[in-house]
């Protein structure tokens, strides 16, 4: 039996920035590591024109703890990825995702073995 995937209707679908399926599996797969050491509890993905921003949340309740964002405009110059603070700070920007995870991926290590 195979599975039949149908797009969700975007009128402005070209002018959208989206995460694809390899970036998205690398950042869900540190989200479920986050939950698994209890830290992470909430997420949420906002699709726009701009931006593709994926948050994490401890409680839902409360700003996210770090932001994942995806700005294709700044590929050539710093970078499209940025791991951005609680308080709005940039920690990272880069041009691939897997250094710009690079501190969270660190604090899980702490988490996992303190």
């Amino acid at each position: 039996m195979s599975a039949v995937i149908t797009p969700f209707p975007v009128a402005h679908r070209l002018n959208q920035v989206g995460f694809d399926r390899l970036e998205l599996t690398q950042i869900l797969n540190l989200y479920g590591r986050m939950v698994a050491a209890g830290n992470w509890r909430d997420y949420a993905i906002d699709l726009g024109r701009d931006a593709a921003i994926f948050s994490a949340f401890r409680r839902a309740t409360e700003r996210p703890e770090y932001r994942i964002e995806k700005r294709p405009e700044l590929r050539n110059r710093q970078g499209m990825w940025a791991l951005v603070g609680e308080g709005g700070a940039i920690l990272k920007r880069g041009h691939e995702l897997g250094p710009v995870l690079a501190p969270v991926e660190r604090k899980l290590m702490k988490l996992v073995g303190a």
